[in-house]
């Protein structure tokens, strides 16, 4: 979400930065929408679970009426919010909340199509934060975002499959359509690709005529070790089940953030 504010170099922009955490609250809001209406359509599945089955909704805690009602307030609150931010924006928050109803019904159901929809959400999420402060985001930063948001997804997927075991067909059908093998070779891809992708995005033409210096390259190394670091915890400690309780509980990742986002800011605003 804060892409868009960083890379579009709107970060001193006081009335941007405003405009961003509204966009960022909105989204959270959508966020909160469809993990309501998700977690009432897999109720079911989820108290199979041995992790899910706590959830409020599937434990009891939360009445299923009480969710939908809930899930239709915040959708309509955060909607009209973002009309606030501008038509555009308010388009792609449509469409994200769209494109999740989609999932939670029908793509999650469909082999790759999952992973794919949640990686186009994320690339949806970037827009908007590019929208909400009228900036332009480069097509190499949707590319990185959508293959990161894709390898996330993939090794979301492995971690369930490893945990759940011979369970894991029976918890979520589309799991067993899926192999640690064969997500190992998608995840390979994907990392490769990502990888790839910021490296020739820093050290382009295009990028250095925008910034205006040749240094943005120096920030390889964080995406490599981060990355890295995110395959060893995935394997070696089976994380992954959650990116965002991996990335705030395991201290080298989330050093390795912020010193990338330290590293773009100096670089992209006092430019050598």
């Amino acid at each position: 979400m804060f892409a868009g504010l960083l890379f579009g170099r709107q970060l001193f922009n006081v009335a941007a930065v405003g405009e961003a955490i509204g966009a960022f609250a909105i989204f959270c809001a959508l966020s909160g929408v469809v993990y309501l209406v998700n977690d009432v359509l897999d109720r079911e599945s989820d108290r199979l679970h041995p992790l899910k089955a706590l959830r409020p909704i599937a434990s009891g805690a939360l009445g299923v009426r009480s969710a939908e009602i809930s899930a239709a307030a915040i959708a309509c609150a955060a909607l009209a919010g973002s009309i606030a931010l501008g038509w555009r924006f308010a388009a792609v928050a449509i469409a994200y909340l769209a494109l999740q109803g989609l999932y939670s019904t029908l793509l999650k159901h469909i082999v790759i199509m999952d992973v794919l929809t949640i990686a186009i959400g994320f690339v949806l999420r970037a827009v908007a934060g590019a929208v909400a402060v009228d900036v332009e985001i480069g097509h190499w930063l949707l590319v990185c975002t959508i293959l990161l948001a894709l390898f996330i997804a993939l090794a979301k997927r492995r971690h369930e499959i490893v945990m759940l075991g011979g369970d894991a067909s029976s918890h979520r059908p589309i799991l067993g359509e899926y192999s640690p093998c064969l997500l190992d070779q998608m995840i390979a891809v994907v990392t490769a690709s990502t990888l790839i992708a910021y490296i020739v995005y820093t050290v382009s033409p295009e990028t250095q005529e925008k910034f205006g210096t040749a240094w943005l390259g120096l920030t390889i190394p964080f995406p490599l070790y981060g990355i890295f670091r995110y395959l060893y915890l995935v394997h070696r400690r089976d994380g992954g089940g959650s990116p965002a309780d991996l990335l705030l509980t395991d201290r080298p990742l989330l050093v390795c953030v912020a010193l990338w986002a330290l590293a773009v800011a100096l670089i992209i605003y006092r430019p050598v």
